[in-house]
């Protein structure tokens, strides 16, 4: 039986951290790096190594992700000074769970294929509950040849794990999730405030509207943290803008009009000048109150 790969993890944030344990859990031999060290000690104690640089992980490895904030994180990480291009050696994978721009993705893709690394660029969904749980999703752009070798780690983090195609496809079909869930949380904000406003419980009117075609994920795990009053991340509103900036370039790049998408980055771009980036995507029900003149009144 072939021994276990050697896995990498750069970038141990909120969706880093749980994905590296599974990964962990699941009995692979793991590096980590990170710029904190609070999460790499983390770890450690786990049974993780430690590494100093990218460069370092890369080096130790079969495979080696990265889950970083922005685009401008990934290229310096990447092909960088210390950066992964630089511990490149035969037969390595670079695995990207990074929500960034596809031009990026490409960029960076041809990069490291012309010093023998293979790349995929493979964002996922689910929040930090679908990190936790390994219960993402995972869309994958880049070699299928790479995918099947790398296969039994994306599923130590994910439920299904979709290849979209060629290097950069991955984060086009994260950009489309992303429309989809800026409108999921507006439209789930705009519902509950219209429904409270007009003498209905929110609570009953969601009871009510789930059991028919508007059920959806949003809906089913983010309204009841709303209704608590629970507007901690999950995923952070500042993300979702970051996102949603990432989508209307690459729809300019394509001539694609995204008009709902463009009214949806206003409010999040809102919630950051009202100092709200840091609570959760679904918060944004924050401008819809403020622009509704009214505030959420919570279960209990």
């Amino acid at each position: 039986m072939r021994e276990k790969l050697t896995v990498g993890y750069i970038g141990l944030g909120r969706m880093g951290i749980p994905m590296a344990r599974n990964i962990l859990k699941a009995g692979f031999p793991l590096v980590v790096h990170n710029r904190s060290q609070q999460a790499v000690q983390e770890l450690a104690a786990e049974g993780a190594t430690s590494a100093v640089s990218p460069a370092e992980v890369a080096a130790q490895v079969d495979v080696v992700f990265t889950n970083l904030p922005d685009s401008p994180d990934v290229e310096l990480v990447a092909s960088g000074t210390s950066g992964i291009i630089e511990g490149a050696h035969n037969g390595l994978i670079y695995v990207d769970n990074s929500s960034i721009k596809p031009a990026t993705a490409r960029d960076i893709s041809k990069k490291l294929t012309e010093k023998g690394i293979q790349c995929l660029d493979a964002p996922v969904s689910g929040g930090d509950i679908g990190a936790q749980q390994g219960t993402l999703t995972i869309m994958v752009g880049g070699p299928q040849e790479a995918l099947e070798h790398v296969l039994p780690i994306l599923r130590a983090l994910g439920k299904t794990v979709t290849h979209i195609g060629g290097p950069g496809t991955g984060q086009v079909a994260k950009a489309a999730n992303q429309i989809m869930a800026a409108a999921q949380m507006v439209a789930m904000g705009e519902l509950i405030i219209l429904a409270q406003k007009a003498g209905a419980n929110p609570s009953k009117v969601i009871q009510a509207i789930r059991g028919g075609a508007a059920q959806c994920w949003t809906l089913d795990i983010k309204s009841p943290r709303l209704l608590a009053g629970n507007r901690g991340p999950g995923f952070k509103a500042s993300l979702q803008a970051k996102d949603l900036a990432i989508i209307l370039e690459t729809a300019r790049q394509y001539g694609v009009a995204l008009p709902a998408t463009s009214i949806n980055a206003q409010l999040f771009n809102a919630m950051l000048q009202m100092g709200m980036g840091e609570l959760d995507n679904s918060a944004v029900i924050g401008v819809i109150e403020a622009l509704s003149g009214t505030r959420l009144i919570v279960d209990g």
